[in-house]
């Protein structure tokens, strides 16, 4: 790594993730690994070195669900901290701009739904709160 700068477990990683709208609906993932494993999200992953996070965030959505956006706004920021891992999630909104959601990268499975369909998928305090959030500023 550049600069002297070395990762390991013992420093939080940062993430990031996206709730990509679609008209009314909301494009959600299950996840095929962990963390999470199994339970349904927003697309998204970690940040790669010198990788801006606008970028991430496009290439995460991308690369899980064959989806491309434009990146919106900041939604919020969360961290998961737990026995083998601390991320520092950094969640955006975007607009689908085209592709049909197909599963891959960590994902087993990635559609469009209702948000109310969404909300009775996931489980996390967390993804619940930034749906909210995505739900709320569309109708802002």
């Amino acid at each position: 790594m550049q600069s002297g700068l070395h990762l390991d477990a013992s420093h939080p990683r940062p993430a990031v993730g996206v709730v990509c709208l679609r008209g009314d609906e909301v494009l959600l993932i299950r996840r095929g690994r962990p963390p999470r494993q199994g339970e349904w999200s927003i697309p998204g992953g970690k940040v790669a070195w010198g990788e801006g996070l606008h970028a991430a965030a496009l290439r995460e959505l991308y690369e899980e669900t064959g989806v491309r956006a434009h990146i919106g706004d900041l939604l919020a920021v969360y961290e998961i901290v737990e026995t083998d891992f601390h991320y520092v999630l950094i969640d955006y909104i975007a607009d689908w701009t085209e592709g049909e959601p197909r599963a891959g990268d960590d994902a087993d499975e990635a559609r469009f739904m209702s948000f109310d369909e969404a909300l009775t998928l996931v489980k996390q305090d967390d993804l619940r709160d930034v749906l909210l959030r995505a739900q709320n500023s569309i109708y802002d």
